[in-house]
């Protein structure tokens, strides 16, 4: 195992690098008309119901708030042991599906990497390659977010390449395995479509997000390729998607939007927050 923890690549870029700094901008996200719209209650429920999420990775100026949507809803419930981060690999570096064995730094202090979870996802074709998370952001950005909303918490971050449906499917047996037993939240990073008109994003992002909703890893798959969406995390949902399939989940889309709500833009990006838990729930319309 490194002995050093990683150390942030997007620091002072895709969130403040001061430690104080980041607190105030994690809290703005919180508070911002686009996010929950107020911080989230120190006390929390015994239970949990949240078992999963998907969460954008932009610059929290422009994505942040709508994170905030889903980690509201995490920071209102009993803390899981282990966190899991399904990210994407924007720069080609991972031979597949690649994991970090070693704690990470962010301005906020490290945040302490689950071993043991590790060991259990290290199966073909999953494999530790620290080479694969050098320059990745995709977990990155989600690591303050975890750290303000949970108390100390450990993770594993998992960086899932693009490929054929058949090898998603081959990874998320492998998750599915290693989490069996453990208590673990399962968060895929992804961002929607990119530099589009707004109303072409949210014609095409609703073509993703009902698959999501219908909890169907192959109708997103395929949808992305069919209709050309520019879905950075088509392959970590996917492999969501695929690892929850046999769970008694409901999907809920707590909120979409895009970049051009932030700042004005021609071409947006778009992002959305979305949960799947256990119990009753619903799906309510885009917004």
């Amino acid at each position: 195992m490194p002995e050093e923890p990683r150390q942030p690549v997007v620091a002072g870029q895709f969130y403040p690098a001061d430690g104080s700094a980041l607190a105030h901008e994690i809290e703005r996200c919180f508070e911002d008309p686009r996010g929950p719209g107020q911080l989230p209650s120190p006390q929390r429920s015994r239970g949990r119901t949240v078992r999963a999420a998907v969460v954008p990775h932009a610059g929290y100026v422009y994505s942040g708030a709508i994170a905030a949507q889903a980690y509201y809803r995490i920071a209102l419930e009993h803390p899981p042991e282990a966190v899991l981060v399904l990210g994407v690999d924007h720069y080609g570096k991972s031979s597949g599906a690649s994991l970090s064995d070693r704690d990470w730094m962010t301005p906020l202090g490290p945040t302490a990497v689950d071993h043991a979870l590790v060991r259990a996802l290290a199966r073909d074709p999953v494999i530790v390659e620290e080479s694969a998370h050098a320059r990745e952001h995709s977990i990155e950005v989600q690591l303050p977010f975890l750290e303000y909303v949970l108390p100390k918490p450990k993770f594993v971050a998992l960086e899932v390449g693009s490929g054929p449906f058949e090898f998603l499917e081959e990874v998320a047996g492998v998750v599915r395995r290693a989490i069996a037993g453990r208590d673990v939240l399962l968060l895929a990073s992804t961002d929607f479509s990119h530099y589009v008109p707004a109303r072409t994003a949210e014609r095409l992002d609703r073509l993703a997000i009902d698959a999501i909703l219908a909890r169907d890893a192959r109708r997103l798959y395929d949808t992305v390729l069919a209709h050309d969406i520019s879905m950075c995390g088509v392959a970590p949902t996917t492999v969501l998607l695929a690892a929850t399939r046999a769970e008694p989940l409901v999907p809920r889309l707590l909120r979409w939007g895009h970049s051009g709500e932030a700042e004005a833009m021609r071409a947006v990006v778009g992002y959305a927050a979305l949960v799947l838990e256990t119990g009753e729930g619903g799906a309510p319309a885009l917004k």
